[in-house]
């Protein structure tokens, strides 16, 4: 039988279990992985995060020693970033004092990211310059399409623009499609968004590999991105989800992705 210590945390209630494997011994298969994640048969999270030194990283080409969160979606699939999850990731490093200081760098499969502790114990993380795409993609769903912007924060986005009472109905047990189904190959997070006034937005999503959850770090980044474009606005952008509050603020060539990460259990799990 296995055995091994995890602990459970959640950042505006995007929830995740944190493995350590500082030397990259675990045996993370995709079957495992939703074994862990199932909220009836295991542990129960949006998704995973293995704590590794990147030398232990297969293809990783950086800094071997610097922390790498190895992120997997509940589905047991392997993303290359999550927002909510780095916050949580370095909160983890904060409380075992795995890091010497409160700004440091965390590898990804994005790259790497710099991390500061913000005000009130908050936690902002750069999440580096969100990208979009002059082509939209137009999102289908429960017999509604909209067009929607693109938006790559490392990982791939779909920003659509609703009505408050379209936002607030919103079936997200179900998958939204999108045309040209090529825009992405792999899969997207798909945003849904309505403006509430001037800089501040409230935000609904069905993340790639997860389906609906209370909140994804990178699709905040991604839907201020698209609103940003959308209205010409330049300040900061806060950004409501049904897990809470997150704020943006673009600095030059950085996104800057601040809210709260709180680690709340830690236990044994045999398998």
């Amino acid at each position: 039988m296995r055995r091994f210590t995890f602990l459970k945390g959640q950042a505006t209630l995007n929830d995740f279990i944190v493995i350590e494997d500082h030397h990259g011994m675990q045996d993370l298969s995709p079957s495992f992985v939703q074994q862990l994640c199932d909220r009836r048969g295991g542990i129960g999270a949006d998704g995973l995060l293995r704590v590794v030194r990147a030398q232990h990283v297969k293809d990783w080409q950086g800094d071997p020693e610097l922390w790498f969160m190895d992120y997997r979606n509940s589905d047991g699939s392997v993303a290359e970033m999550c927002g909510n999850g780095l916050r949580l990731f370095a909160r983890h490093l904060m409380n075992e004092q795995l890091v010497p200081s409160g700004r440091f760098s965390v590898a990804t499969r994005a790259g790497v990211k710099e991390v500061r502790i913000a005000r009130g114990g908050l936690i902002s993380v750069d999440v580096g310059r969100p990208r979009t795409s002059p082509e939209p993609v137009t999102v289908n769903h429960g017999g509604s399409e909209w067009e929607a912007t693109v938006v790559d924060v490392g990982n791939p986005h779909a920003v659509a623009f609703v009505d408050a009472s379209e936002l607030s109905a919103l079936d997200l047990s179900r998958q939204p499609t999108w045309s040209p189904e090529a825009t992405f190959p792999d899969g997207a997070n798909v945003e849904f968004v309505h403006e509430t006034e001037p800089g501040r937005i409230s935000m609904r999503v069905h993340e790639r590999g997860s389906g609906e959850t209370m909140s994804c770090g990178t699709g905040v980044v991604a839907a201020a991105a698209a609103y940003q474009q959308r209205t010409g606005h330049s300040g900061q952008v806060v950004v409501t989800v049904p897990g809470g509050e997150l704020t943006v603020d673009v600095e030059g060539a950085h996104a800057w992705l601040t809210g709260p990460a709180v680690i709340h259990m830690r236990g044994e799990y045999w398998a």
